[in-house]
């Protein structure tokens, strides 16, 4: 069996159910397998953004216009 068939099966299980608690749990089950996207992120993103986060966190901003102009 693929896993097409497989996911259609999973799908049809699911719309054909009724019981909420089976929902519930199969909604649980998903969101507690959802990859966290921070750990997606190579280590030298990781870095760039925990920088930001400081930088930020000292008063280090500038307005979203001066962004744009720089950036343009």
């Amino acid at each position: 069996m693929d896993i097409r068939t497989t996911k259609l099966e999973l799908l049809k299980t699911i719309m054909d159910n009724e019981n909420i608690d089976f929902i519930q749990k199969v909604a649980d089950f998903v969101k507690k397998e959802k990859t966290d996207f921070w750990n997606e992120l190579s280590l030298s993103e990781q870095k760039e953004i925990k920088q930001g986060i400081d930088e930020l966190n000292s008063g280090k901003r500038i307005s979203y216009e001066s962004f744009l102009k720089k950036i343009s």
